[in-house]
């Protein structure tokens, strides 16, 4: 056949244009913008992953199955390849009757597992705080105890299917009931680990860990060179880039180290128009660009995978959504139909400490400043040490006017708060010292304990109280 003068350099060219990787071909297919970029997860996707992972309750025991049932094949080819002593060998009906014990055992286990995590469900929902139940989704031990109770059943199940008159796996009817013991083991475990997770204070000190933990995040992330915190005023310049969000949701995590590292690419200065935890509607603004930015769709969508959008809050980038959980425990504590101010002062002493975290740690070296001269980086609306310190104390104040010890374990904060917190966070502190002591004053003034709410005690009552240290 011949080809036409030509021909050969177009095959050439259309075959180079179809080869995936090709230099020719772009990124959005056509061949004809003239850029590549290997195809890869965005940040968002695999924050979304890991989320979907850590709080799904079926992932790990659909694993724990699946591994079973291989196992009990490893278990039956083994057997078949082992020659075991006499004193190991089981009968078929013997090995029946052991292996369906177990199928029932483990499938009635896993029942009562189930039952005793919906009854948690109920007692986390109507007794501390419905934020809390993010925070139990991801128990390791929960999962853990799932995936060998299925696991434990599918291996015994596959076992049973092939025990016959001529094969019996003894080895693999021995490792069935290894596999019970160490289920009912992890079973003692969970119990005791829940029933102690019942406790109020022992929730708010678990969230505590968790706002001890993000918060150390947080700063970390505020230390990266290029990040500021603050608010940006533009002082009328427009901006080169607008991200909006393509549907409605609370800002759970961004990607500071990628939208810092953007910045400095393009030369221009990324500026959040939310922080994280904010709910935001369908096509508000999240970022804007000022500067040398990259315009464009493209662009637009590289900004809007750096951050992720969700139905609810996470702890893992909101230090503040620990203390919103410890306040919300509180708070039900002082309900009327509960009236547990004990509790509320339990969940005061893991705020206290929180918010001392917060307070004593310096983040003055990110501050962005009004009139600033940087052209690149990232500029992040974070919170103040008045906006913790203010979510952390007014509910539970107003809430527990009429409780004296909550009045008096909140004094005690307040004045520790006042010597431990860096000089720029006093003030606040004196603030909200001023405001519980007119609220004990207003709800006092016709009392004869009215010397004792004004007494500042760090247990409530019972502690060595302290009159009121005035500066």
């Amino acid at each position: 056949m011949r080809v036409r003068p030509g021909a050969t350099l177009l095959i050439k060219e259309r075959a180079e244009r179809a080869r995936p990787g090709s230099e020719v071909q772009g990124v959005c297919g056509c061949g004809h913008c003239g850029q590549t970029e290997a195809p890869t997860v965005s940040w968002a996707t695999v924050f979304r992953l890991r989320q979907f992972a850590r709080g799904s309750l079926w992932v790990l025991p659909l694993a724990g199955g699946l591994l079973g049932a291989l196992l009990s094949a490893a278990a039956i080819l083994a057997d078949r390849s082992v020659h075991l002593p006499s004193y190991w060998i089981y009968t078929p009906s013997t090995a029946s009757t052991v292996l369906s014990a177990i199928v029932g055992a483990m499938a009635a286990l896993t029942g009562f597992v189930v039952t005793v995590t919906v009854l948690v469900v109920q007692m986390a929902t109507g007794t501390f705080s419905a934020r809390y139940l993010r925070l139990w989704y991801r128990d390791r031990v929960l999962k853990l105890l799932l995936a060998v109770l299925v696991g434990t059943l599918a291996f015994s199940f596959g076992l049973l299917r092939r025990v016959g008159t001529s094969f019996v796996p003894d080895l693999g009817v021995t490792a069935a009931g290894v596999l019970v013991v160490a289920s009912l083991l992890l079973f003692v475990v969970f119990l005791d680990r829940f029933l102690h997770r019942l406790r109020p204070v022992a929730v708010a000190a678990l969230v505590a860990r968790y706002v001890h933990r993000d918060f150390a995040r947080y700063a970390a992330a505020l230390a990266e060179p290029g990040v500021f915190s603050g608010v940006f005023d533009p002082a009328g310049q427009q901006p080169a880039l607008v991200a909006r969000s393509a549907r409605p949701g609370a800002i759970q995590a961004l990607d500071v180290r990628g939208l810092a590292r953007w910045a400095r690419e393009h030369q221009c200065l990324v500026v959040l128009c939310h922080q994280v935890g904010d709910f935001v509607p369908a096509s508000a603004k999240l970022i804007e660009t000022y500067g040398g930015a990259a315009t464009g769709a493209r662009a637009e969508h590289k900004l809007g995978n750096m951050i992720v959008l969700g139905p609810e809050r996470t702890i893992e980038q909101d230090p503040a959504f620990g203390i919103r959980i410890m306040v919300d425990i509180a708070d039900k504590a002082l309900s009327p139909a509960i009236n547990d101010p004990t509790t509320a002062v339990q969940a005061l002493d893991h705020l206290s400490d929180v918010l001392r975290r917060i307070g004593t740690t310096d983040l003055s070296r990110s501050q962005w400043a009004a009139g600033s001269a940087a052209g690149t980086g990232l500029v992040i609306p974070a919170r103040s040490w008045e906006d913790y310190l203010t979510l952390g104390v007014t509910e539970i104040r107003e809430y527990g006017a009429t409780a004296i010890q909550v009045m008096r374990r909140m004094r005690a904060m307040l004045e520790e708060l006042r010597d431990e917190v860096r000089p720029a966070y006093q003030a606040a502190v004196e603030e909200e010292l001023a405001r519980l002591q007119a609220t004990v004053a207003r709800t006092f003034a016709d009392s004869v304990d009215l010397d004792r709410a004004s007494t500042a005690d760090p247990q409530g009552i019972g502690g060595r109280g302290r009159a009121p240290n005035a500066r």
